[in-house]
């Protein structure tokens, strides 16, 4: 890991005093492919959109740090088990930091880290009038970042994911905060930061021309829901919002139904159209990932009540496990990894 020394200066900002660079830092050195990172998302059943703190299914505000910690254990142990995975991402916001659940929430972290995990640290905005695609407000936001970065740091498993979804702001205002962001935060790495795509997290290719923000890794979001196309069409959209950089990016959520029996190893042209689609989606996008050596992170890997959710939980207490959905489709999803083999009836391979 490379460190860097230069002089800094401090200002007030929302009554947080930060250290900023009197320049940015030199990139740091990320390797040329993200496949490293084979990972799932864990989130609220709310979807991680809160006015309030954000809880992983399967954890509670009411439980100490103790039993968080022995509980993200056993889901997390059940996880690699289960799926091989090797990365969580996980929500925060300024509700859950800081605080009583704060203290217990870092036992899910810790737990994490523990195992060997990369752990992705993502803040996401409110619910309601506050679900505009901008941070809700910027004092809490950085007070929050200040928190939480001045806590993990120094961890090496641990990533951050400054915004989900900034799709408020043009790339213009994002790149900036970003680029903010990365100079308020000097002591964090940058091969330790994901940087949203423009939008939905939906095009990386403006962040990734952004020199200011070269050295961070990329972060993509893409859904079948998004549209209605055939495998290679599929590929030709995520290529689309890549470009160049998927040395830089990984695909950060992308998702379809697993608790409807579909057959992601067969035939997308063979079922109704709602099939076919996801379908093809799943094997474009596994198989691109695949061939481009990008890592990515399945959403949701655990969610309550959310039929695309890869598992489910089970158990009780803190001796939780987990049961996989559909196992065609973790074949896809460990298949995108660089994982298995190939199994499904596609219009074609991806070069």
């Amino acid at each position: 890991m490379w460190r860097f020394s230069f002089a800094t200066v401090v200002i007030v900002l929302g009554g947080v005093l930060l250290a900023q660079p009197a320049a940015l830092p030199a990139a740091a050195a990320t390797t040329a492919h993200t496949k490293n990172f084979q990972g799932i998302n864990w989130a609220d059943p709310r979807d991680n959109f809160a006015n309030d703190a954000v809880v992983p299914t399967g954890l509670s505000t009411s439980d100490s740090y103790a039993t968080t910690y022995a509980k993200a254990a056993s889901i997390l142990r059940s996880f690699r088990k289960n799926t091989g995975a090797n990365t969580v991402r996980l929500p925060i916001n300024p509700y859950s930091v800081g605080n009583a659940w704060w203290d217990s929430y870092t036992g899910a972290i810790d737990a994490a880290s523990a195992l060997g995990f990369k752990v992705i640290l993502s803040y996401w905005e409110g619910t309601g009038s506050y679900k505009d695609g901008k941070i809700d407000n910027l004092d809490s936001f950085w007070h929050m970042w200040t928190t939480v970065t001045t806590k993990y740091a120094s961890n090496g498993k641990v990533y951050f994911d400054p915004m989900n979804e900034p799709y408020g702001y043009s790339l213009t205002e994002w790149s900036d905060l970003a680029a903010r962001w990365l100079s308020t935060y000097p002591s964090v790495p940058r091969d330790r930061i994901f940087v949203a795509g423009s939008g939905y997290d939906d095009d990386v290719k403006g962040v990734c021309a952004d020199s200011r923000l070269d050295g961070t890794y990329l972060a993509l979001h893409d859904y079948a829901y998004w549209g209605t196309k055939t495998y290679a069409g599929w590929v030709d959209d995520i290529k689309g919002r890549i470009g160049t950089c998927a040395g830089r990016t990984v695909l950060q959520e992308f998702g379809v139904p697993m608790t409807t029996a579909l057959n992601y190893n067969g035939s997308s042209t063979e079922g109704s159209a709602d099939a076919n689609n996801s379908i093809a989606f799943l094997q474009a996008m596994t198989d691109t990932l695949h061939s481009q050596k990008m890592g990515s992170v399945y959403w949701p890997g655990l969610r309550k009540d959310d039929s695309y959710s890869l598992t489910q939980l089970q158990g009780s207490g803190t001796k939780l496990s987990l049961s996989v959905n559909n196992e065609s489709g973790l074949d896809r999803l460990r298949w995108g990894w660089g994982n298995g083999k190939p199994l499904h009836e596609a219009d074609g391979q991806v070069g």
